[in-house]
């Protein structure tokens, strides 16, 4: 695509506002936001689109939104046998609630019944209203932590998780055959909201959502025989959790909940934090100042989209610690376990689900308590997959946990992406049953770490931006299969898996076998003492993500071997 004709194209097509072409016009003499903007379409797949907000085919709009929303209407018709209807979810991002109300305009247009949310929604009721409403596909406007400057857009099926390869395919196809500046064939949402065509989603049906999440609690009574003194400080950083999160905390018998109010107000700016994202210490800072007045025991956090939850907990020792999503996976594992456990609840049936890329401890928490286990590629629609399969043989009830390491839960299968609501509801309800016995979080946590083992991982990110970003990363990729590390911190690399050849290499005896997991571009090393070492770009920002994880007998000898890891592992990105 000829950056310099399909700028023109756009700033001559009558379909712009005066704004947007005047925004056009700003960047007449910048050629490298041109160039960003205008090279090429942005591409959809599995992980939907997700760009910084501005005028182009590259980049989060209005016409590409709806551009592609044409795609998934087309994908709709074609695979719904009868009565098609779509669901339509956002978060607080600026321009979510437009780039919805342009694709619902889009669906309509089309004749396609459309379920639009009346205002921003946590990521996860949308999988749940898929599931409920009995609807053909959903879309959700989020770019879930990303810097304000970013939207994004997520396309899921009926099954409530997102679309799988083969749909993304179709979608892609389907859109190619309409001009992107192309806005014929709206509906007018007024007009359609009267015939019945689009359907706003309410207060009610937020009834249901709680409704089902409330129901996975597994010891209700447990926050309410230490609700005089437990206290909890909560923050949606500006976000879809705001409303819901803190019902879900009272109905379970919360008594003394602290919100940080400045966060508590919607607002695409995130004016109080750098990132939105409760995987960083900074967007804590104004609760910890709460909590440390109150006397809190936990500070909540959970980001934009309200999928994914991060903690502080409050330390004997150091004040608030941060909990990691890896750490937080193993200890909700742990306590589903024990508490389903000690109601006759586990038995064969009985497994559990998480990423590769995820910490180890979890497998063995699975193993020495007899729970299958299943390692999936990173993205909740595979940890949906397996969730389905299994219901599909019969067995509907043993699900304990899926979780990846990037703060995403999942306790519950009535959705199938991860979900802060129900996520933090067990967190509370686990630090709860912990403080009825003198113990914190971090106490709980030191306990794992006694009986299954030290565990710690790490996840470095080499940034490639620009416009030769992507070329950057498949350069990268490419030189470590042509050319793959021998060893990382003096261990040696035993086994390879590629994911994206689906080929696991055994380099001793050079015996090959199948990863059995989807193509995925992904490079995954063990070494001699067991440890790991995973590389794969990132689907959602410009990166690439290399995740160490790593094992041992105590915690100094741990960190001291994970930071020659890291040493070798940034290096091997140097192409």
């Amino acid at each position: 695509m000829n950056y310099i004709k399909e700028y023109e194209r756009w700033l001559a097509s009558p379909a712009l506002t005066s704004e947007e072409r005047a925004e056009l016009s700003d960047i007449r003499d910048d050629e490298e936001k041109q160039a960003l903007a205008f090279s090429s379409l942005m591409s959809f797949g599995t992980a939907g689109l997700r760009s910084t907000m501005s005028l182009g085919p590259g980049c989060m709009n209005r016409f590409t939104v709806m551009h592609t929303t044409r795609g998934i209407a087309q994908l709709v018709l074609s695979e719904a046998a009868k009565d098609p209807s779509v669901v339509i979810a956002y978060d607080s991002r600026n321009n979510s609630k437009e780039f919805a109300t342009s694709s619902a305009r889009v669906l309509a247009g089309a004749g396609i019944k459309t379920y639009i949310f009346d205002s921003l929604r946590p990521t996860p009721e949308l999988s749940f209203a898929l599931r409920a409403l009995g609807c053909t596909a959903g879309i959700n406007i989020t770019a879930s932590h990303n810097p304000k400057e970013y939207n994004g857009y997520k396309a899921y099926w009926s099954d409530g998780a997102q679309i799988g390869p083969e749909q993304a395919e179709i979608v892609v196809r389907e859109r190619e055959k309409f001009d992107v500046l192309d806005i014929s064939a709206l509906a007018d949402y007024d007009s359609a909201r009267e015939e019945g065509l689009i359907v706003e989603l309410s207060d009610d049906f937020d009834e249901l959502y709680i409704s089902a999440v409330l129901k996975t609690a597994i010891n209700p009574e447990a926050v309410k025989s230490v609700a005089d003194e437990l206290k909890v400080v909560y923050t949606p950083l500006h976000g879809a959790g705001y409303k819901l999160v803190p019902e879900v905390f009272g109905r379970i018998g919360l008594k003394h909940l602290y919100c940080v109010s400045e966060q508590m107000i919607p607002n695409g700016d995130f004016p109080t934090v750098k990132k939105p994202n409760p995987e960083y210490k900074d967007v804590f800072e104004l609760g910890i100042g709460i909590a440390d007045k109150v006397g809190s025991d936990l500070i909540i956090a959970t980001d934009p989209d309200s999928d994914r939850v991060g903690v502080m907990a409050r330390s004997k020792e150091n004040g608030f610690v941060t909990i990691s999503g890896n750490q937080m996976g193993a200890l909700l594992l742990d306590y589903a376990i024990n508490a389903k456990r000690a109601k006759n609840e586990i038995d064969g049936n009985s497994y559990c689900v998480k990423s590769l890329v995820s910490t180890d401890m979890a497998n063995r928490i699975a193993e020495y308590n007899g729970i299958k286990l299943h390692e999936v590629l990173t993205g909740f629609k595979f940890i949906g997959e397996v969730i389905k399969n299994y219901e599909a043989s019969g067995n509907a009830n043993g699900f304990l946990l899926g979780f990846e390491e990037s703060y995403g839960y999942l306790l519950g299968t009535y959705a199938r992406d991860k979900d802060a609501v129900e996520a933090s509801m067990l967190i509370l309800e686990m630090t709860a049953y912990y403080k009825k016995r003198g113990m914190t979080l971090c106490d709980a946590l030191d306990s794992l770490y006694e009986k299954y083992g030290y565990y710690t991982e790490r996840t470095i990110d080499i940034y490639m931006e620009g416009l030769d970003g992507i070329e950057k990363r498949r350069r990268v990729m490419q030189a470590l299969r042509t050319t793959p590390p021998i060893s990382f911190g003096g261990a040696r690399v035993t086994r390879i898996g590629d994911y994206l050849e689906g080929v696991v290499t055994e380099l001793g005896s050079g015996d090959t076998s199948p990863t059995d997991q989807p193509r995925s571009d992904v490079l995954y090393y063990t070494l001699d003492n067991g440890d790991k070492i995973i590389v794969r770009p990132s689907g959602t920002e410009p990166k690439i993500k290399i995740y160490v994880l790593a094992h041992g007998d105590d915690q100094s000898s741990l960190l001291e071997k994970v930071e020659a890891y890291s040493e070798d592992s940034k290096r091997i990105t140097e192409v």
